[in-house]
């Protein structure tokens, strides 16, 4: 890992309030993801299951978790279980973890290796009436890949037919989606890692510059300040590209008099921040293109302000939707008949603005969470409105990301410039 440690009270933390939600006489049980061939013997860079590692910690492979808070035995409510260090493979993939380093790590007391855990799983099992496993329940993305997760599903149910089995992931959508202090810890350090990267960008965006090289630039910058890397393909998009929302080819030239759409954000500690700004290639917006800028900037200075515990995502965006009408009128995209007579299941501002306004942000970049239910205190949610508009070969969005309280929610990028003028003045200075 290339983060400074981690507080293991966050994982301890999170072991805990998930241990609360378990019915009585249940054993919960957590897998890596799997290693994934790429070509012959090599393999793709390993990824931690985004669950296991926020209840313990641990980026190796080949790594389980099992919670069995009414165990007889009180050493075993909680056991991290690892691969066994081996001497001629360490010195082919690298060091291992060992029993002491990862309880230092996860807060963890009990490690057993995984070649031990089938003698001892069993009696445990037979302790418990019911068995929690985990699932990707991910509302966006079916899964036609039988991982790890689901193949030790069935192997458990052909093991232990009888059992009550649970679905680990509804508390996990419920739990994951509150971020406890030091998980918002963890994201300010990716935010300010993300901030870093945006204020050289400013003083090295030029025309005639390459959308690889300012994502180099980005990467350098992420690297240099122990982030792991970016937490998604960073998008740098010039001109008309950038109204393609996931443009991550990132291969054509920034010329003069076009604006420039970067969606970025570090990954450090395994949490994510997600920022976008939209910046003119030779430092000066025309007035056309501030206008716009404008209208965008105060689209998510409405959103901000009504993003607050009790509102639903379909509501807010429903309200966003409504300014966003407004706005457009003003810009002269829309007119009030387009908006009087404007489809309710394909709103007339969707014209110009075809995304979501909001989503979760945590490990995860499209962290879990619901769009249904009431907004929490605790939640982090981006604010991304964007304006689009293919007659003038313009895309423009701007992102922050947000922590809710209880009145109203904080803004944790409120550091990083975001208006025509700051970014302007920047691009002047550094040039």
């Amino acid at each position: 890992m290339k983060h400074l440690p981690i507080n293991p009270q966050l994982y301890i933390t999170n072991r805990q309030r998930f241990t609360k939600e378990m019915k009585p006489k249940s054993i919960a049980i957590f897998n890596s993801n799997d290693e994934v061939l790429s070509n012959g013997d090599a393999l793709y860079p390993f990824v931690q299951n985004t669950e296991l590692y926020w209840l313990t910690g641990i980026e190796q492979e080949d790594t389980m978790l099992i919670l069995f808070p009414d165990s007889p035995d009180e050493k075993y409510r909680e056991v991290l279980v690892l691969v066994r260090p081996n001497e001629q493979k360490e010195k082919w993939d690298g060091k291992r973890l060992r029993e002491n380093e990862a309880k230092e790590i996860s807060g963890v007391k009990t490690v057993i290796w995984l070649d031990t855990l089938d003698a001892v799983l069993q009696p445990w099992t037979h302790f418990a009436d019911r068995i929690y496993l985990n699932t990707n329940e991910n509302d966006r993305k079916s899964v036609w890949v039988e991982t790890r997760d689901y193949s030790f599903a069935k192997l458990m149910r052909n093991r232990y037919p009888l059992h009550e089995y649970e679905r680990a992931a509804k508390i996990f959508k419920r739990l994951r989606a509150i971020k406890t202090p030091e998980e918002i810890e963890v994201i300010k350090q990716a935010i300010s890692i993300t901030e870093k990267a945006f204020r050289r960008l400013l003083g090295f965006i030029h025309a005639g510059v390459m959308e690889f090289e300012i994502e180099a630039a980005i990467i350098q910058e992420f690297f240099c300040n122990r982030s792991s890397g970016p937490a998604y393909g960073s998008i740098v998009a010039g001109g008309d590209r950038a109204r393609t929302l996931h443009y991550v080819s990132n291969n054509a030239e920034c010329k003069d008099g076009e604006l420039i759409l970067m969606d970025f954000g570090a990954r450090y500690g395994n949490y994510s921040a997600d920022l976008t700004r939209t910046v003119p290639v030779n430092g000066k917006f025309t007035q056309r293109q501030k206008e716009v800028y404008n209208a965008c900037l105060n689209l998510h200075n409405f959103a901000k302000s009504i993003l607050k515990p009790g509102i639903s995502i379909v509501d807010y965006t429903e309200k966003v939707g409504d300014e966003a009408n407004q706005l457009f009128i003003k810009l002269g995209l829309l007119t009030e008949a387009d908006v009087k007579n404007e489809d309710k299941e394909n709103r007339a501002y969707r014209k110009y603005l075809y995304h979501g306004i909001s989503h979760h942000l945590g490990i995860d970049v499209h962290d879990l969470g619901t769009r249904v239910e009431p907004i929490e205190p605790g939640m982090v949610f981006t604010v991304e409105p964007g304006i689009y508009i293919e007659e003038e070969q313009m895309g423009i969005r701007i992102e922050n990301n947000f922590w809710i309280t209880e009145n109203g929610n904080i803004d944790l990028m409120k550091n990083i410039p975001i208006t025509a003028e700051e970014i302007e003045e920047l691009m002047k200075r550094s040039s």
